[in-house]
This record gives structure tokens, C-alpha cells and sequence, in this order.
């Protein structure tokens, strides 16, 4: 659910009007809601009242600090894929022992800030990086709590690119290896073996393999702990799916969020490890939505364009995985006209899909992209040399722009000359 809704026949973020964002901050523009964000931490919160668990939010799903303080004030933990992350969940008032590290390509650099910082777990991906670990731990003569993530050869997700858990994909450490490596971590004074992590992929709808990979985990640690070796923590990692379409979200509502719970208390039944989570795209998807400006028509014979001044340098889903946000007139009115919707980004690419079905649309009018809260902004670019996008947070009545637009001076003053090319 999300506090996008028309009033008097004009789309508002909570009680703000979007011509007045519109007409201030100019366009492309994302628009977050306060409290969208909140319902949805306590959403995910609220369905594992029964036992206490771990919540930690995907940076990656959106790294904007104001994002991040309202992360921070629900009393909620990060979890971060690089010390870029790191540094900006602690900005964000979110404190290192609410911090889950994880990354298949952390650096030494990277590690000894994460020693430095003392955060609640890192989760080493690799042989490699688990033996860097130890020596750069030992060498600073501090304790890193460490969790072994495990490729368990599962797969899902909405789409090839999203899906992490399979053997044709670079995260995590196989079964025989991590069993092999969390005995060997023992001998390392200055590692502290918690558990077991896994993530195997992202938009999971289907349950079954999510209590597939649970079930495998929850063996894996048995049987650790049957060897006599030490294991406190579970972290069951992110992947829980959203509806882009607004029936599909109105038909299943919460009940997905209480299912997935609900499935997962289940397999971990009688398990006393301490439980984790790190939802992104859960928290934030429909919590944001990126409003644009009808810039002009282009009819063809087969679709009729419409061309908007947002592109895939500001919203790179569709051109990635072929996803479909749904797009919705800030104008209330009847859906009249069958849109192809495209950018100005010169990439037959640029494109948000077809048969977007809308009231007549003039150039000036405003459309919104929705549910674009998550991996929106965070990988968005400079394509073409175009502005990156501002950023407002709603709250109630208010709104403030958390990240404003950037300037064309900006832009260029981002380059550097070399000497030789002053003159």
C-alpha cells in the first residue's frame, strides 16, 4: 500500500499537490513518501511480531540520506555492498552495530573500514576475502563478527539479472566449501564465526524456493553445530518481490508480507538462532514515484509516442530488465489513448513500454512512472550529459527536495582538464 491517491482529480504524494513539486522543483523529479516508508518497516516488522528478528534495509534499494533517517528513526539497521553505503548509513544516524556488510568484491581498503567502523556482521563472500579477513583483523587486533554467505545452487527472482543464487552466478561460497571454511575460521583469534547468510535473488513472488533455501540453511547450521562449532545468527537476506501493477498490489495486499512470515517462522521453528532480514525493494518501491513532463507526440503507424522528459538515464529498469512501471496521469480522467511512452535519450532503448493506457495526453502535462522508489535514483547517470534528477521526500503536508537537481555547471565541473589541454 502507498499514499499516492487523486483528490479533486489531481494525483498528491500524501497531501501535496504534484503540480506545486511539478511547478517549483521542475522535472524529472522523485518523490518519496514519509509515510509509505514507515507503513511499510512496520509492515515487515509487525509480521514477525512473534519472535524477535533482525531488520536490516538494502541501501541499495535507495541510498538518499533523508531515506536512510527515516530508516534510522524506525530503529532499524542497514544492510550495505561497499563502504560508500557504510559511510552513508552512518550519516544517517544508523549505528555500525546496526550495520550487515556484505559484497562479493570488498576490498582491503574497504575491510579495514569495516574492521574500524565494528560492524555487527560482515558476510564474507569468498575463500579469499575470509582469509584477508583474519590477517587484517589480526593485525589491527580487533574482533569482526563474520557470517559465511552460502551459494545453496537455488535460483529465483523476476529476471535472470536479479537472480543470485544459482552456480552460474558469483555470490556466496558453495555448501562443501563454507562447511569446509566456517571449521577453518575457528583457528583465526580475531574472527568471530556467527552464522550462516544467503540471498538468492530479488522480486521473489514464489515461496517455494524462498522455504527451499530456508530449509537447506537451517540443515547446513544443525549440522554445524552438531560438529560442535559455534552459531548464533541466520541471516536470510532480502528477495521478497512487489506488485508493479496496481490490481495485483490491491489484490494481495499485506497478506504476502504475513504468508512470507508466516512460512519462514515455520521452518525455523524450535531454531533458536537469532534471524535477519535486509528487505529494499519491499520497503521502498511504492514509496516513490518519478513525475515527468510531456515534452511532445510522435505518431507512427503502428504507436502512438508520446515523449517525456524523464529517460533511462533516470529510470534504467525497463532498458535493464524489461520491467513495467505503471504510469499514471497527474490529470484524472478517462483512459482514452494507448501511449507508447519514451524518453529523450538518444537509445531506441529509451523506452518505458507500450499501451500505456491514458487520458489524452497535450505536451505540458504531467505523468508519473510508479512504483519507482527502488533502483530508481540509486542507478541513475549522466547519459547524453543530462542533469541527475532532484529528489523531494512528502510528509503530510510537507515536502522538502532531498537531493537537488543537478546543475549544468555541475555537470561540467565534474571533468578535469589535464595540463597540457589548458592552454
Amino acid at each position: 500500500m502507498h499514499h499516492f491517491h487523486y483528490r479533486g482529480g489531481v494525483l498528491h504524494a500524501e497531501n501535496v499537490d504534484l503540480r506545486e513539486i511539478a511547478a517549483r522543483v521542475g522535472t524529472p523529479v522523485y518523490v518519496y513518501s514519509h509515510a509509505t516508508i514507515e507503513r511499510h518497516l512496520k509492515v515487515f516488522r509487525d509480521a514477525f511480531a512473534s519472535r524477535s528478528v533482525g531488520l536490516f534495509y538494502a541501501v541499495k534499494a535507495n541510498g538518499n540520506l533523508a531515506v536512510l533517517k527515516i530508516v534510522a528513526q524506525s530503529g532499524t539497521g542497514a544492510d550495505v555492498v561497499s563502504q560508500g553505503e557504510i559511510r552513508k548509513a552512518m550519516a544517517a544516524d544508523i549505528a555500525p552495530e546496526k550495520i550487515i556488510y556484505s559484497g562479493v568484491g570488498k576490498t582491503d581498503e574497504d575491510l579495514n573500514f569495516a574492521i574500524d567502523a565494528g560492524l555487527y556482521q560482515v558476510n564474507v563472500e569468498t575463500e579469499g576475502e575470509l582469509m584477508r579477513l583474519a590477517t587484517l583483523a589480526e593485525q589491527k587486533k580487533k574482533q569482526v563478527a563474520v557470517a559465511l554467505r552460502v551459494n545453496p545452487a537455488i535460483g529465483a527472482g523476476g529476471h535472470a539479472k536479479i537472480t543470485t543464487g544459482t552456480e552460474d552466478n558469483k555470490f556466496g561460497i558453495s555448501t562443501a566449501d563454507a562447511m569446509r571454511l566456517y571449521k577453518d575460521a575457528q583457528h583465526y583469534p580475531f574472527l568471530k564465526t556467527v552464522g550462516l547468510a544467503v540471498h538468492i535473488g530479488s522480486q521473489i513472488h514464489d515461496l517455494a524456493p524462498l522455504r527451499e533455501t530456508f530449509v537447506f540453511l537451517r540443515k547446513m547450521a544443525e549440522d554445524l553445530r552438531a560438529q560442535g562449532l559455534p552459531l548464533e545468527r541466520l541471516d536470510l537476506g532480502g528477495g521478497l518481490g512487489v506488485f508493479y501493477d496496481r490490481e495485483e498490489e490491491a489484490k494481495a495486499g499485506e497478506n504476502r508480507v504475513q504468508a512470507y512470515a508466516a512460512m519462514v517462522l515455520d521452518v525455523m521453528h524450535g531454531f533458536d538462532a537469532h534471524l535477519s532480514f535486509e528487505p529494499g525493494r519491499l520497503i521502498m518501491a511504492n514509496a516513490g514515484l518519478l513525475l515527468t513532463k510531456v515534452i511532445t507526440h510522435n505518431p507512427r503507424a503502428q504507436k502512438k509516442f508520446l515523449i517525456v522528459d524523464a529517460a533511462m538515464n533516470d529510470l534504467a529498469r525497463p532498458a535493464l530488465y524489461e520491467a513495467r512501471h505503471e504510469i499514471w496521469p497527474v490529470k484524472e480522467g478517462a483512459a482514452s489513448v494507448a501511449y507508447s511512452v519514451a524518453g529523450p535519450v538518444c537509445e531506441s532503448g529509451d523506452t518505458f513500454g507500450d499501451n500505456f493506457m491514458l487520458p489524452e495526453q497535450d505536451r505540458g502535462d504531467l505523468v508519473c512512472l510508479m512504483s519507482a522508489g527502488a533502483y530508481g535514483s540509486v542507478m541513475s547517470s549522466t547519459y547524453n550529459q543530462r542533469q541527475l534528477a532532484a529528489e523531494v521526500l512528502v510528509s503530510g503536508d510537507q515536502w522538502a527536495v532531498v537531493r537537488p537537481r543537478q546543475s549544468y555547471d555541475d555537470l561540467i565541473r565534474a571533468d578535469s582538464l589535464p595540463p597540457w589541454l589548458k592552454a
